[in-house]
């Protein structure tokens, strides 16, 4: 969404995640102190055929679960047995999204028995996490996990992807918008701020072009660093908002050459912003 393209970066791999915000390289976060049953699972934890522990700790709001490919939105902190925690996204205040299907496999069957606003505890086995891997957590891992939300992953495009539904909204500019989330900040970001997002890109054939969803990393940019659509559009939001944008090409790449070309729709999610 820069004005020369960003590329469609490769997926994380499954052996980096769930540890995707600690590849991003911020300072190591303060430890949170070990669960008192952390070095074994408890006599009533509930295991799966695969050797899966796990225990609710709150129960959730939400009746579904999500599915083996999804989009997850979760806090945890994860621990090894002797309780030293190694990755918390509550120590950074940051919670992540990510595709389920690119996890460690205790991670990936484990959230799958969850519903939003969950809290478990999982006792993955080595065989269910890093198996190994050198400079990973090695043997059995303990992890509690808050799931926020979950949604169908980027590579699904919108329904309305291929033209401005009547429902939205329109500036002078042409600039088409929707909230699919209403956000829970009052005021807007400004041309000369900073702010960080979640996106996902798509042309009006449904074909996703760019995703941090996907690549489960927000981005950050300057709103006076990006084509017109977006610099317009993410004015209009407040925090924990949710917004699928209509661009027009005269707001886009405008014919650029390597960049994605005609309308192109993007759901952004405001993080964060500072002027």
């Amino acid at each position: 969404m820069r004005s020369t393209v960003l590329p469609l970066f490769l997926l994380l791999l499954a052996s980096a995640l769930p540890l995707a915000a600690a590849m991003q390289g911020p300072p190591k976060p303060a430890p949170i102190p070990p669960p008192p049953d952390v070095a074994a699972a408890p006599k009533d934890a509930e295991v799966t055929a695969s050797g899966l522990a796990s225990k609710v700790l709150t129960k959730g709001t939400g009746t579904t679960k999500p599915g083996a490919t999804d989009m997850v939105t979760v806090h945890y902190t994860g621990w090894t047995t002797d309780g030293k925690m190694f990755d918390s996204s509550y120590a950074r205040n940051a919670p992540n999204t990510f595709p389920l299907d690119r996890v460690i496999k205790g991670w990936g069957e484990g959230v799958q028995l969850m519903t939003a606003g969950e809290k478990r505890r999982l006792w993955i086995p080595e065989a269910l996490a890093y198996k190994g891997q050198p400079g990973r957590p090695a043997g059995m891992l303990v992890f509690e996990i808050e799931l926020i939300e979950f949604f169908a992953p980027p590579t699904t495009p919108p329904a309305d992807v291929a033209a401005v539904p009547a429902d939205a909204l329109r500036t002078a500019s042409g600039l088409a918008y929707k909230v699919i989330k209403k956000g829970t900040g009052a005021e807007h970001p400004k041309k000369s701020s900073r702010v960080t997002v979640h996106y996902s890109g798509w042309q009006t054939n449904g074909q996703l072009f760019d995703s941090s969803v996907m690549r489960g990393q927000p981005a950050s940019f300057g709103l006076s660093e990006v084509i017109e659509g977006w610099t317009e559009g993410v004015q209009l939001m407040v925090v924990g908002e949710k917004t699928r944008f209509w661009i027009p090409e005269k707001l886009a790449y405008k014919g650029q050459g390597g960049a994605p070309s005609g309308m192109l729709v993007f759901d952004v999610e405001l993080l964060s912003y500072r002027d």
